[in-house]
């Protein structure tokens, strides 16, 4: 069965996620060019991510989607185990964000252009300038009743568990006092292992546990420690054993 899987990805997957993945940043492009860019800035990457999952025959598993509100603004936060972190918060958490992500990442072709047009929020730490502009431009999503999604480790994982968290999307949430809400992300390191090789994904099952929003109860350098000291824990809680 394996090899039929990757069969499977060379011949037949890999094709169709390179069109749909063009043609997710075209119409992406567009969209938010001549349209509603709260829509074509959301839904056309959720179904690429959909599709993603799918079309590789992934089984996805989602807890707690009773503990989001369609109509208030969260700082998601979650670990980062891999590549597959994207699809499946993008295609499965059935609520509107945009990612705050790496500067570096703009550059890819078309797929960069198109996270511009749809305002997602490029974070850059080079100067205090560009620390405030990042911080203004998710004031601003936040402020139209959008969410942000941040992964306080900064990169993925190498061995699946847990790195330091950074203080970016706490500051955030302590800054508009919004609740964060902790997302516990298993299965994308076993699906797709960050290594510096060639591989290919490893049918394995993705699980997303949605945690319970925690409020801010002041404002301050002790609110930010302990926002990110208690989404630490909610989202290491739930990790597998391996993980932890």
């Amino acid at each position: 069965m394996r090899i039929l899987y990757i069969i499977w990805q060379i011949f037949i997957a890999a094709p169709l996620l390179i069109i749909i993945t063009l043609a997710t940043a075209i119409i992406t492009i567009i969209g938010c060019t001549i349209g509603n860019g709260r829509f074509w800035g959301y839904y056309p990457a959720a179904i690429w991510s959909w599709l993603f999952c799918r079309i590789l025959f992934l089984p996805v598993e989602v807890e707690g989607k009773e503990n989001l509100d369609a109509n208030t603004s969260y700082v998601f936060v979650a670990n980062h185990q891999g590549a597959f972190d994207i699809f499946l918060i993008f295609g499965f958490l059935n609520h509107q964000f945009r990612w705050m992500m790496k500067k570096s990442l703009e550059n890819i072709p078309f797929v960069g252009y198109a996270c511009k047009k749809a305002k997602h929020i490029f974070v850059d730490q080079s100067t205090p300038t560009t620390i405030y502009e990042t911080m203004q431009d998710a004031y601003n999503i936040l402020q139209g009743g959008l969410s942000v999604v941040v992964f306080p480790e900064g990169t993925r994982s190498k061995t699946g568990k847990m790195g330091k968290f950074h203080k970016g999307g706490f500051l955030l949430a302590d800054y508009l006092q919004l609740p964060i809400i902790p997302i516990t992300l298993d299965g994308p390191f076993n699906v797709l292992p960050r290594n510096k090789g060639i591989s290919f994904v490893k049918r394995h099952k993705l699980r997303m546990i949605i945690h319970s929003p925690i409020f801010p109860q002041e404002k301050g350098r002790n609110d930010i420690n302990l926002l990110s000291r208690q989404s630490y824990e909610i989202i290491h809680n739930d990790l597998p054993e391996e993980f932890k």
